[in-house]
């Protein structure tokens, strides 16, 4: 009997998404002769079981479409929203599998998704994920899908906004996506030729960046460009936040109940007020250099539009070996990029394993020999 297999899209949207799908689909379809059916918006589609046929001609012409055909959600299975009250819906999604006869259960996601998959493993479940996100923080696979397009969008944004900063001899403070990991950031910097690139793992000195852009004014450059990630801080604000968490810690291992919560609530303070972090940056660098400053926040269009053809041929391969794996009856998986190979790697090693930038990572030796301030 042939097997039936279920998708899905769980997390932010990603180019590269609709691909992924044609690639499990196609392949499972036209060379295992399975069934495939997709559930809509995440893993919230699964719990209120709706399911779409992937067969027939669903797949065509999806291939250079962004977004994702399915829709996604940020739903968890063990802490889903269902009429206002949080609830463990994986015994509903269990059945839910169960009721369409499948066989396995492919998941297309991030961090979230990769823990999340695993939660429905340990129920019993045969699941296999594929890594994406723009972030490309996913641990133990080369990449992710998203990335190489989001980072050509960033590149894009850096350029455009040279000819403007060197037109008004401006700072431009233009924020890219990235909370905890600073690859695009670094990456989009770099390529676009950014002359500060600061990151979340390397908290940065305000004095440091502003007697960079001062050296450059002392230099004839009247301009630059400061390429900063989301979740980038100050090593004062990142002294807090260790401090913070240490509060944290310590009020869990007391059992201080109390303390913790206070701890956790000064901490959601300082997050709140990180919206404005770029906004901050850029009067701060105008107060310090003499420089009119302008912020400049790329937001969600870097996840959006048509995937490159990297992330194309990228989600196209996980996509096929994802089908594979499959048919051997190998689940319990992350489908991971290595070299030009596709790997399966467990689960338990993949969740929770948050790939962030090393202080010595080739990118970030490089920056530094071209002259770029990292801020530290």
């Amino acid at each position: 009997m042939s097997q039936h297999i279920g998708i899905l899209t769980a997390g932010g949207d990603s180019p590269g998404l609709n691909a992924a799908i044609r690639g499990v689909g196609k392949a499972a379809q036209g060379v295992y002769d399975m069934r495939v059916i997709g559930f809509r918006d995440g893993f919230r589609g699964l719990v209120e079981n709706r399911a779409v046929d992937l067969g027939g001609g669903v797949l065509s012409g999806i291939l250079t479409v962004g977004g994702t055909i399915l829709g996604t959600s940020r739903d968890k299975p063990h802490k889903m929203k269902i009429g206002g009250k949080v609830q463990d819906m994986t015994d509903v999604i269990v059945e839910n599998y169960q009721a369409n006869h499948l066989d396995a259960l492919v998941c297309l996601g991030g961090g979230g998704t990769q823990k999340n998959a695993l939660v429905l493993k340990e129920k019993g479940l045969n699941v296999i994920t594929m890594p994406k996100t723009i972030d490309n923080d996913v641990g133990l696979t080369d990449t992710t899908f998203g990335f190489d397009t989001a980072l050509g969008i960033a590149t894009d944004a850096i350029d455009r906004l040279h000819s403007t900063a060197h037109s008004h001899h401006r700072i431009i403070v233009v924020e890219i996506m990235g909370h905890r990991a600073g690859w695009l950031a670094l990456g989009a910097g770099i390529a676009g030729g950014a002359d500060v690139i600061l990151l979340p793992e390397m908290p940065y000195s305000l004095q440091t960046v502003a007697d960079a852009i001062t050296d450059r004014v002392k230099s004839g450059k009247n301009f630059s460009i400061v390429a900063v990630a989301e979740g980038a801080m100050s090593v004062e604000d990142a002294a807090r936040v260790q401090a913070i968490h240490e509060r944290i810690q310590s009020a869990e291992a007391a059992d201080e109940r109390k303390a913790r919560k206070q701890a956790k609530s000064d901490l959601k303070a300082i997050e709140a007020g990180a919206g404005d972090h770029t906004l901050q940056l850029a009067r701060q660098l105008e107060e310090l250099t003499g420089l009119e400053s302008r912020p400049t926040i790329l937001g969600h269009l870097q996840r959006g539009g048509t995937p490159s053809a990297a992330d194309r041929l990228l989600a196209t391969r996980l996509g096929t070996a994802c089908a594979d794996l499959i048919n051997d009856q190998h689940f319990g998986v992350m489908v991971a990029a290595r070299g030009e190979h596709a790997v399966p790697v467990p689960l338990e090693e993949v969740a929770g394993n948050k790939k962030l930038v090393p202080p010595d990572h080739p990118w970030v030796v490089s920056a530094g020999r071209v002259g770029v301030c990292l801020g530290n």
